[in-house]
């Protein structure tokens, strides 16, 4: 059976929880069911005809039966899927769900821990309760997923795809958004695209990270990448999830793919970095954005307050209501330094971290402090309805600590918001996709490092790093009395009337006393700037460089579609009248 046709076979398994189980919780027991099958079939594979005898008189066995099974526990002989199967045939229903269990417990406890997340316990239950529990078992016991016949890289196909179909079902949550294959694969080569050079030589070691991994995807996306790239490549991959079921994902799927799984952490890394002092050469992210950080709060104040530059909030924290830029503090707290071959980072965002806050709040300072240390190499604008639940528009930010001669002191703009082909059918929220000849677009745009326009249409801008900054600044007027004589202090300055004062913000290209000269007293002859309250502000008006200006209407079309529109109205009027 073929790859895609085991995927549907496997999925087909829906059919019969259909009733019983809402469409979300499909995954919940597809996915660790998929997961024992493999398992079962490898043991099969690589297990002596009589396993019991042999680890009874504790002969040797591959070093992979050590990772999967705890031979402390012995090995039924009712524990496999052959017995399972042998129940389903004689229908003794009713000893299923004890024997899967007791399999189950057999495995070692990195593999069991995957079937504790997904709850998988209570899930044996619920199908015996609900009588399903004959059924599913007899429809796995037909997929054969032997070594053999199924490669590790076919599995991991066959997986991937399941937990994309999860992912449709499943991904409601706020600010959660499984990402696209597409996305990651457009991330990976603007990640990558400039390292090939390194990424080809001979035993290469790289390091992955991503701080809220998800599924994985983003992580096994860039493995993949680094494969094609150089086979002989070796890759360490690390990172942590919030969510249980998601890292149970991820971790299954990094077994499956023969992957080592022991870097991977389930916990909140805001408020618990189990990576700690760890240092990576590549790392990915799509963490929720849009999302409060209110559970992490106690934990990041203290670490901001108490470590400053030394931990990893040290430039600033944003508000509460988004923690998406706290994550990004977070990688770069992870980069490698530069004199030891530097860091690169792909991460997307939403428009909220380019402009929210203003000059002196948390979300100004960690922008200030990316721009002054020349952290951002590209932003780039991805087209809408990517993602399965979010129609809003994102962006894949690329930083590094290792930027090329002339990329120094500056930052490259790229809206390929139109780079994008419409899904013949919708999949959820999302109704367009990046085919791989967009992904090759933008990264050869990317990788030229020139401004282009096309049809007159401005896709990739170049900007100083300082265009970016402004000044905050305070201008006030005198405060007078009823007879409009100015009110003066005790030291002899003028009173500041409050309900007359303005914010303005200049950029670094001018110059204040010059701009006030020329802006300001022209109109009111006796303002001054306050020079206590000019605070230093970054923000990133995307949509500012990529606005197109549209004629209007001349007033001749106007008042045709106003008489066409009346014309209208008239005869809809007549036939209601009628």
């Amino acid at each position: 059976m073929a790859g895609n046709n085991l995927s549907a076979f496997i999925w087909s398994t829906a059919d019969l929880l259909r009733d019983n189980y809402k469409k979300s919780d499909y995954g919940k027991i597809i996915l660790p069911l998929t997961v024992l099958r493999r398992i079962d079939c490898v043991l099969e594979t690589m297990l002596p005809t009589n396993i019991e005898e042999d680890l009874i008189h504790q002969k040797e066995t591959p070093k992979s039966i050590d990772f999967l099974l705890d031979k402390s526990l012995g090995l039924d002989s009712k524990a496999s899927f052959i017995s399972l199967q042998n129940l389903v045939i004689d229908s003794k229903a009713s000893l299923i769900s004890n024997n899967l269990r007791r399999y189950v417990k057999l495995l070692s406890p990195s593999i069991r821990e995957i079937f504790e997340k997904f709850d998988f316990e209570n899930q044996i239950k619920h199908l015996n309760e609900s009588g399903l529990l004959f059924l599913i078992i007899k429809h796995f016991t037909k997929v054969d997923l032997h070594p053999k016949n199924v490669s590790n890289l076919k599995m991991g196909m066959i997986f991937e795809e399941l937990i994309r179909k999860f992912a449709e079902l499943t991904n409601e949550t706020s600010g959660e958004h499984f990402t696209p294959k597409e996305v990651i694969c457009l991330m990976v080569n603007l990640l990558l695209v400039n390292d090939q050079e390194a990424l080809t030589k001979s035993n290469i070691l790289r390091k992955l990270y991503d701080p809220a991994f998800g599924t994985g995807g983003m992580l096994s996306g860039a493995a993949e990448y680094l494969k094609t790239i150089n086979p002989a490549a070796q890759f360490v991959i690390s990172g942590q999830e919030i969510n249980p079921e998601s890292y149970a994902i991820c971790k299954a799927d990094m077994l499956i793919k023969g992957q080592d799984s022991t870097k991977i952490f389930l916990g909140d890394t805001l408020s618990h970095d189990y990576n700690n002092d760890e240092e990576h050469d590549y790392m990915l992210s799509n963490p929720p954005f849009g999302v409060d950080w209110k559970k992490s709060q106690k934990e990041v104040r203290h670490e901001h307050k108490s470590k400053g530059f030394s931990g990893r909030f040290g430039p600033g924290l944003p508000r509460v209501s988004d923690g998406s830029l706290l994550f990004l503090l977070h990688l770069i707290s992870k980069m490698r330094p530069a004199c030891e071959g530097g860091s690169r980072i792909g991460i997307v965002l939403n428009g909220s971290p380019m402009f929210a806050g203003s000059a002196g709040s948390g979300e100004s300072d960690i922008r200030r402090y990316l721009f002054e240390n020349d952290l951002i190499e590209a932003i780039v604008q991805l087209p809408q309805e990517l993602f399965y639940n979010t129609g809003i528009s994102t962006y894949i930010w690329i930083l590094t600590n290792k930027k090329t001669s002339k990329r120094k002191g500056k930052v490259q703009l790229i809206d390929a918001s139109s780079f994008s082909s419409k899904l013949p059918k919708s999949l959820g929220n999302k109704r367009q996709e990046i085919e791989d000849k967009h992904i090759l677009k933008i990264t050869e745009i990317f990788q030229a490092f020139k401004e282009l326009r096309s049809n007159k249409k401005l896709i990739c801008k170049i900007l100083d790093n300082e265009e970016f900054g402004y000044r905050s600044i305070s201008i006030d007027r005198p405060k007078r009395n009823e007879r409009g004589e100015i009110l003066i202090n005790m030291d002899g300055t003028p009173q500041a009337d409050r309900t007359l004062r303005e914010i303005e913000s200049i950029p670094f290209s001018e110059e204040i006393n010059s701009y006030i000269e020329q802006e300001i007293l022209p109109h009111y002859n006796d303002a001054w700037v306050d020079q206590s309250k000019i605070k230093i502000g970054y923000e990133i008006p995307f949509n500012r460089y990529f606005y197109n200006f549209k004629e209007p209407k001349s007033l001749k079309e106007i008042n045709e579609e106003l008489r066409d529109l009346n014309n209208i109205i008239k005869e809809l009027t007549e036939k209601v009248v009628l």
